[in-house]
């Protein structure tokens, strides 16, 4: 009989390797850190020393836009734009994409977009 495996420990190994790689690559480059719930986006900028350099989220877009809701696709998009914007202003041209144990799919693949499209090398 097949031991089903729990959804658990899919996202568990899952953020296992993402971290393990996350921690060959960086070195001195920031890592950009994804949270995602259910109503909203964050993104973070963190340096090497466990700093955060810059970030940004939907809910501060929504106050941006004085409650104007665009669909949450939308939403993470303009998060990483307005993330690699901030990015460029301190002159970090390169980070590492750190989506923790989510899949590159949805919101997540979208911030990455996002930086790039604002100049930012993910």
């Amino acid at each position: 009989m097949r031991r089903r495996i729990e959804s658990f420990d899919r996202t568990e190994r899952r953020k296992t390797r993402i971290r393990a790689r996350m921690k060959a690559l960086q070195g001195d480059k920031i890592r950009v850190v994804v949270y995602r719930s259910c109503k909203y986006t964050y993104a973070q900028a963190v340096d090497k020393d466990g700093k955060v350099v810059a970030s940004f989220s939907s809910l501060a877009l929504r106050r941006q836009n004085k409650g104007k809701k665009d669909t949450k696709l939308q939403e993470a998009m303009e998060v990483g734009k307005n993330l690699g914007s901030q990015l460029k202003k301190k002159k970090i041209d390169e980070v590492i994409f750190d989506r923790g144990a989510y899949k590159y799919h949805g919101r997540v693949k979208n911030i990455a977009e996002g930086l790039r499209k604002a100049g930012v090398k993910v």
